[in-house]
């Protein structure tokens, strides 16, 4: 037998495995915010009346967002995806901010919920991206959650809800045993409700520290990512839960903190690889007030916001309409302020140049990620991808994945 012969032999099994558990980047466009509104609170309109409201907001400050933003085509683009699309992922919340309602009114909720966005999607006025966050499966809480995610689902699909771009999101994970208790709630619903095996998906919010190092010193976080296989989407980090359980006062708990940098590089790592998104926290300090507040509240959301993407996380929460302004001014800022050098790369690369750096293969497919991403977001046209580089959104898809 040859050596290489026999290293396949050898390598067999660690060469499936490495195959199954990290395919590489999860094709397709991935919501640069998800927002998330109380159940109580929701209905068919709040998509087009954040928008609004944050249209609203912008041009009673509109002097002061226009010197904050600096940038003439980024104002623009802003407004115009505010009028179009303000809000690229929803969360409709039966969980931390959703407080005080009883069994009778969370049933009752479940059920308007469910119809609201069912008529939403049916008059094209909901986000492209959807669902729901449920209680957690710690014990006091379990009976509820599945209740309310059962009753939802029934709901949805009796009003013709369409579940494609559609999560669960399971909250305050502490142990791998409720990721795979979730996977097998998701494959049960399917088969009650007559749902395709493999339709329902969920994402797990990393709330807890627990989550992140475990009692025998290891990550519990990577085992989880890989217990959810793949129904498992992403990973949500919850800035105040886990900032309260490492014991930092309310006063400084913040996205960028030094405990939440260090959970959030974790869950980077453990993710790497899996096709499992991430996405960073969210700040409460929201812009309402006056011009001064609001102002200050946009300075920091957009630094926030920037300070997520430039560390590879490319989504996070916003809480707020008054927040949505300042999402897409640093979401289009960030892809638009080195996409020349991007373009001129990948064009060195792809034609075989010699340009002022060597990138390597790992490299180019990561220009290629943050040029498809800056298209996927409004904040490029591939009309400039094409003209500076020569590609289009195929082409870049292609070496992405390479």
């Amino acid at each position: 037998m040859g050596v290489v012969q026999r290293l396949d032999e050898l390598l067999a099994t660690a060469d499936a495995e490495l195959a199954a558990g990290y395919p590489g980047e999860r094709p397709g466009r991935q919501p640069v915010h998800t927002v998330y509104v109380p159940a109580d609170r929701y209905d068919a309109h709040v998509v087009p009346s954040y928008g609004a409201a944050a249209l609203w907001l912008l041009d009673e400050h509109a002097p002061a967002f226009d010197a904050l933003v600096g940038d003439p085509d980024v104002v623009a683009r802003v407004r115009a995806k505010l009028t179009t699309e303000p809000v690229e992922d929803l969360r409709v919340d039966f969980e931390d901010g959703y407080v005080g309602r009883s069994d009778v009114e969370e049933d009752e909720d479940v059920v308007l919920a469910a119809r609201a966005l069912a008529e939403s999607q049916q008059a094209r006025m909901a986000a492209p991206f959807g669902g729901i966050r449920i209680k957690c499966f710690e014990a006091a809480t379990r009976r509820r959650s599945i209740r309310t995610l059962t009753a939802f689902l029934s709901a949805f699909r009796e009003h013709d809800g369409d579940l494609d771009g559609w999560v669960v999101t399971l909250p305050k994970v502490t142990r791998v045993e409720q990721v795979e208790a979730m996977v097998e709630t998701c494959a049960r619903l399917e088969q009650g409700l007559g749902l395709a095996e493999g339709e329902l998906r969920f994402e797990i919010q990393v709330e807890t520290p627990q989550s992140i190092i475990g009692a025998d010193g290891t990550a519990p976080i990577a085992r989880m990512v890989h217990a959810g296989g793949e129904r498992l989407t992403g990973l949500h980090f919850g800035t105040y839960d886990y900032s309260a359980s490492c014991g930092i006062a309310a006063e400084y708990q913040a996205l960028d903190h030094a405990a939440t940098d260090h959970a959030k590089l974790v869950m980077q790592a453990a993710a790497a690889g899996t096709g499992v998104r991430l996405s960073d926290g969210s700040t409460n300090i929201l812009p309402v007030g006056g011009e001064r507040e609001v102002v200050a509240a946009w300075e920091n959301h957009l630094r926030l916001v920037r300070r997520s993407l430039e560390r590879g996380f490319y989504q996070g929460w916003d809480l707020h309409p008054g927040q949505l302004p300042t999402r897409f001014a640093a979401t289009y800022a960030f892809y638009r302020d080195a996409l020349p050098s991007a373009l001129e790369r990948l064009a060195a690369y792809t034609q075989q140049t010699m340009g002022g750096i060597a990138d390597e293969p790992a490299t180019a497919r990561a220009l290629a990620s943050y040029v498809l991403r800056g298209v996927q977001s409004g904040a490029v046209d591939e009309a400039e991808v094409e003209a500076g580089a020569g590609l289009g959104s195929d082409r870049l898809t292609q070496l992405t994945t390479r």
